[in-house]
């Protein structure tokens, strides 16, 4: 080997020396760089890890203010208890109904002695106290029997729903329903019972429209009884349609006609089905004070009957009711009813004792007049203990050569009973009663009966 060619890979080699450090300097500087872009990204993420924490810790924060807010503004719940639901219940409502329920659950049992033979089973004289179906014998009976039955039907139960507008307005409604709509089954196994319309309406400010109680009737008045209605023989006892205003202790009314008939010779009675196109005119005033209330009110209605098809009679009815409650002091009232007039019978009494007219033989009819009272005393003794004792009586003025001497003339009870309540909403009652029907012929017949009752309202 030449020394040219020995110092060529000697000199490569002193270059290769040479450079190295210069390569690994360089190398460094973009290493060092790129750790230092990836430490700033670290710390941009970290920094926003951290934002987003702060973010939903304030929500969390603010969720929890806004639900305290929510529960102090709701009505306060009983310890333990829960809210049913967080939305409305009316969604399709305007904003703002309240909506509210209620009802009561209630038990009957009755033990009765009629002396002119039993009432008929399955009829509403074994549920409640009935004048017009005590049964009157044409002849000599047998000893009377002691028969007893009980039930549920009237357990009930309801729904309101009440809205004040933007504009002052108010609109309400109710819907309410027992089960005394006859059996659906028999008492030997599931004493069953149909649902019954009992008051279905709408309010407008003053106006009301739809089914509830008459405006003939003082549900004020009404006594303290174990029996379902109580002065049954007296009381004016009528749900029906009808369209009403009130303006302060004033109430006019215009309420669904229908004429009940005797027919000629005292056969069952009739509901005319062609009624007459006049709505029974009601008006009624009240005046309420701290001793009480009185109220009087007046009728005038048309009846009409067609006992063929083409051939209509009517007459022209009228009637007038006295009512109020008075106070003999905190524990002690007075509770009275006083109705008469001509084609009031449909009125009184769930319409069972008399009619609205008598019919002659060629089918036209005149009103029939009668009166109707009753009076009771109602004694609360303790918080938890009352008592009541009251008499009813309604009497009729039959022309016997049209009705014949088998139609009832008068009815009337007496009452007495005492109410215990053990705790709030909730009764347990029993009333004794005596009633006595008689007829136009002078024969009668009495019921004797022990009516017990448990009811809890909620």
């Amino acid at each position: 080997m030449t020394l040219r060619n020995c110092r060529r890979p000697l000199a490569l080699a002193m270059m290769i020396a040479l450079a190295a450090p210069g390569m690994a300097v360089a190398q460094t500087a973009k290493e060092t760089e790129l750790e230092a872009r990836i430490a700033q990204l670290e710390a941009q993420v970290q920094a926003l890890l951290q934002s987003q924490q702060q973010q939903q810790a304030t929500l969390v924060e603010t969720q929890g203010k806004l639900d305290e807010v929510k529960v102090a503004q709701a009505a306060p719940l009983p310890a333990g208890a829960q809210p049913i639901q967080a939305t409305t219940i009316t969604p399709g409502a305007n904003p703002g109904t309240k909506f509210t329920v209620g009802g009561m659950i209630r038990i009957d049992g009755m033990a009765t002695k009629t002396s002119d033979g039993d009432i008929a089973k399955g009829t509403a004289g074994r549920d409640f106290y009935v004048p017009g179906a005590i049964p009157v014998a044409a002849g000599p009976t047998t000893a009377p029997d002691t028969y007893s039955d009980a039930h549920a039907k009237f357990s009930r139960i309801w729904f309101d729903a009440s809205t004040t507008l933007d504009s002052g307005d108010k609109l309400g409604a109710r819907f309410e329903m027992d089960f005394f709509g006859g059996a659906l089954g028999n008492t030997a196994a599931t004493n069953t019972y149909g649902t019954t319309l009992r008051h279905a309406y709408l309010t407008y400010n003053n106006w009301l429209v739809g089914q509830t109680w008459s405006n003939f009737m003082d549900t004020a008045a009404l006594l303290d009884s174990v029996d379902f209605v109580g002065p049954t023989d007296a009381v004016v006892f009528v749900r029906q349609p009808q369209v009403r205003y009130t303006s302060g202790p004033w109430t006019v009314s215009l309420e669904s006609p229908e004429t009940t008939v005797q027919p000629f010779g005292g056969a069952a009675r009739v509901i005319a089905g062609d009624n007459s196109a006049i709505p029974d005119v009601i008006a009624r005033y009240t005046h309420k004070g701290a001793w009480g209330h009185f109220s009087v009110a007046g009728m005038a209605r048309q009846l009409k009957y067609e006992p063929v098809a083409g051939n209509s009679s009517t007459d022209t009815a009228f009637g007038a009711s006295v009512s109020g409650l008075v106070k003999l002091g905190d524990s002690t009232d007075i509770r009275y009813q006083v109705n008469a007039g001509e084609g009031i019978g449909r009125y009184i009494g769930l319409a069972t004792v008399q009619q609205d007219a008598i019919a002659d033989a060629s089918g036209d009819i005149d009103a029939l007049g009668g009166w109707a009272a009753y009076v009771g005393l109602r004694q609360v003794f303790n918080p938890g203990l009352r008592g009541n004792v009251y008499y009813a009586t309604s009497r009729w003025d039959n022309d016997t050569a049209l009705t014949g001497f088998g139609v009832t003339q008068k009815v009337q009870s007496w009452h007495a009973n005492l109410i215990w309540s053990p705790a709030p909403k909730l009764d347990f009652g029993i009333e004794a009663i005596w009633g006595e029907r008689t007829l136009e012929s002078g024969r009668d017949g009495e019921l004797i009966r022990l009516h017990t009752m448990a009811r809890y309202s909620f």
